[in-house]
């Protein structure tokens, strides 16, 4: 008789309170500004985030370049640009997003020597700082989950709730120079380049899903991950997909 197989804990759990059931997605920091897509397709600017977040992820400079190329040839402002790529240390650590920024650096001076002049965006306002900090990453990670976050990983290290809340949810997600929907493509699209993180991925479907993006977007950022990157990143991405829309209510 074989042994009986492990039991699979999930490390984190969510408690969708009643209030948060109902109310209109989340698409941005209340205090943003920016475009949201609220249409049946992605723009070409969304779509290009996906895989300059994944080529970053992965530590590929040649492919982001490229990708990154294509971006900008959107029309993508700089500052947005840049965003996926700060945003990378979150989830592949600060080497690659260290190495991923000199990428553009180096490609909008080129640009600009062959006579092309991308628009530069706007700066993130102001973040605030300390405890008002960590209270707005928490409000910023119940908002996007759907409820709060809670789980035995987080009774067992408490310190990686901080860090979420305070510097994923907070730092990070509080920049208002990009919409929390393309952060969420950005965050897909790295977690999918990355094997060994489907919890994770699936996690960002739902707050994708959350955002006000719809199975049939988030099915183009599937395509566009197997087109631009690569197959297993793209059959990651789509797996994650069915197994949350599994689940939907």
């Amino acid at each position: 008789m074989p042994p009986a197989r492990p039991a699979r804990h999930r490390w984190w759990r969510y408690r969708p309170a009643p209030h948060t059931r109902r109310k209109r997605p989340c698409t941005t920091p209340p205090h943003t500004t920016h475009h949201t897509s609220s249409g049946t397709s992605l723009t070409a600017r969304q779509l290009a985030i996906a895989p300059v977040a994944a080529w970053a992820a992965v530590g590929d400079m040649p492919r982001l370049r490229t990708a990154l190329e294509q971006a900008l040839d959107a029309d993508m402002p700089i500052q947005e640009a840049k965003e996926p790529l700060v945003q990378v240390y979150a989830y592949a650590g600060f080497p690659r997003s260290l190495n991923a920024l000199g990428e553009p650096m180096q490609l909008v001076d080129a640009r600009r020597q062959r006579g092309v002049q991308d628009t530069v965006g706007r700066e993130p306002g102001a973040v605030p700082t300390g405890d008002a900090l960590l209270a707005l990453g928490t409000a910023n990670q119940t908002r996007l989950a759907g409820g709060p976050v809670t789980g035995p990983l987080f009774d067992f290290a408490p310190a990686i709730d901080v860090f979420l809340k305070s510097h994923l949810f907070g730092d990070i997600f509080a920049r208002d120079n990009l919409d929390w929907q393309s952060r969420e493509i950005a965050t897909v699209g790295k977690l999918a380049a990355l094997p060994g993180v489907d919890s994770q991925l699936q996690a960002h479907m739902r707050i994708s899903l959350n955002t006000g993006l719809t199975p049939s977007q988030l099915q183009q950022v599937v395509q566009v991950m197997t087109r631009q990157v690569d197959a297993a990143s793209g059959a990651r991405a789509q797996a994650a997909l069915a197994r949350q829309l599994r689940m939907q209510p």
